[in-house]
């Protein structure tokens, strides 16, 4: 059937004067977490929206705007008791827009993202503010000079507490009291981080002390940071439809370990530390990769020996869900340099062990069961720091020493001095080599 075209016209008109308007965006919600270096706020809201962020000097506030957005109801009082934050605003610069003015106390860098619905969230607008003295003061502190501490007696060993999760990412939840995994994992982690300080040959260095959310990459950084000897990331298990129970250990796969070596190789810069301070700015991937290579194998192995330490001691705890140390991909144990493992300490999928984990005695076991773990691995480390997180080594060539003999006084191997410092044959006497 032909229609006219001035009929076809009018039914066009009329489906676009009767059409329902656009929903603007609702923003529903607030929540806040505050850090040491910095605060974060994030933004329910109804859908994704389209925003942009800029900063504002004399005074400095952070202006987002938000298009096409109302407020969906009153949004709580902000916490101003913080270093950053001073009061919250909201206007309209005009009908389309909503707009949201930060007022702060002092400078910060600010970062944006949206977040699609997971969990028991829905579309999430993140906003993180970088406090930008607490940076200055992070950068300018260094790690104790472990030269100067031998010097002064035994070496004291540098352990990095993980409390998994935190903040806006609350882990597992139990089932029937509703705990969340990152009240347990922080509380276990103090009490360990509490033992700990009563020993004078180790430190400990708690990554997250608080509830906030700390990114993956950034604990294994903030370990290395510390120049740690070993890393403990602290987790509950939870499985859905069967009653598990017990404790487990687990150390990176090699997979895991390929996967994590093609990221820093594509970072030369960055992971010339990695292996003694050895630069690879100049060499090509394939001697990158042997370099770093050999590094992570051995980290692994003594990640899985480190693994068997803690499960022997946490079987006088409870019982353990597997009898062996499993070994999987888990992002926060791919540092390459430093013996890193994921401690499952029971199951608050399970009721009977939620119970259990909400109380501090059984906080207090678990956290004495890992450090007694912990003791006997770091037993039986060396005095002196690994070449990981050591300075640079070097030593003068003697007549009659060849690169083998070499290799084995400073327990490397002899490709990875060859590769180190670019020889092509025996050394002679009087060549100063690096030994990473």
């Amino acid at each position: 059937m032909n229609v006219p075209a001035r009929v076809l016209g009018a039914v066009l008109l009329l489906l676009v004067f009767f059409a329902p308007a656009h929903a603007a965006v609702s923003v529903q919600n607030l929540r806040q977490w505050r850090a040491p270096d910095h605060t974060r706020l994030v933004l329910d809201v109804s859908g994704p929206v389209e925003h942009r962020l800029f900063t504002l000097s004399d005074p400095h506030r952070i202006v987002v705007d938000l298009e096409d957005a109302v407020l969906g109801g009153e949004l709580p009082v902000l916490d101003a008791s913080g270093p950053l934050l001073a009061a919250l605003r909201t206007g309209r610069p005009d009908p389309g827009t909503l707009r949201i003015v930060l007022d702060l106390k002092t400078e910060a860098r600010p970062r944006s993202f949206l977040l699609k619905p997971a969990g028991q969230y829905g579309h999430r607008l993140v906003i993180d503010l970088h406090d930008l003295k607490a940076e200055a003061v992070a950068t300018a502190s260094t790690a104790p000079d472990r030269r100067t501490a031998r010097q002064a007696g035994p070496r004291n060993f540098v352990i990095a507490i993980d409390a998994g999760h935190g903040g806006e990412d609350p882990g597992a939840v139990g089932r029937r009291y509703r705990t969340f995994e990152k009240t347990v994992t922080l509380a276990v982690a103090r009490e360990l981080a509490r033992r700990m300080a009563k020993d004078p040959t180790m430190r400990p260095v708690l990554i997250r002390d608080g509830d906030y959310y700390v990114g993956l990459s950034d604990r294994f950084k903030k370990a290395r940071d510390h120049r740690a000897d070993v890393f403990v990331s602290i987790h509950a298990d939870a499985v859905p439809g069967r009653q598990a129970s017990g404790s487990s250990v687990y150390a990176l796969s090699e997979k895991g370990a390929t996967d994590a070596m093609a990221r820093f190789i594509a970072d030369k810069e960055n992971a010339s530390d990695l292996i003694g301070g050895v630069s690879l700015n100049d060499k090509d991937d394939l001697l990158a990769k042997v370099l770093l290579d050999l590094s992570h194998t051995k980290t692994i192995h003594d990640s899985l020996s480190l693994g068997d330490d803690l499960l022997t001691e946490l079987k006088r705890v409870g019982p353990v869900h597997h009898q062996r140390v499993r070994q999987a991909g888990f992002m926060v144990l791919k540092a390459p340099d430093i013996p890193s493992v994921l401690v499952e300490v029971a199951f608050i999928s399970n009721p009977t062990e939620e119970k259990k984990l909400r109380t501090a005695g059984f906080q207090r076991r678990l956290a004495e069961g890992i450090y007694r773990g912990l003791k006997r691995f770091v037993a039986r480390l060396p005095d002196e720091p690994s070449p990981a997180v050591a300075a640079a080594r070097h030593h003068v060539v003697r007549p009659g020493e060849t690169l083998a003999s070499i290799a084995r006084r400073y327990e490397v191997q002899a490709e990875v001095l060859r590769f180190a410092n670019e020889l092509s044959r025996e050394p002679s006497a009087g060549t100063r080599l690096l030994i990473p």
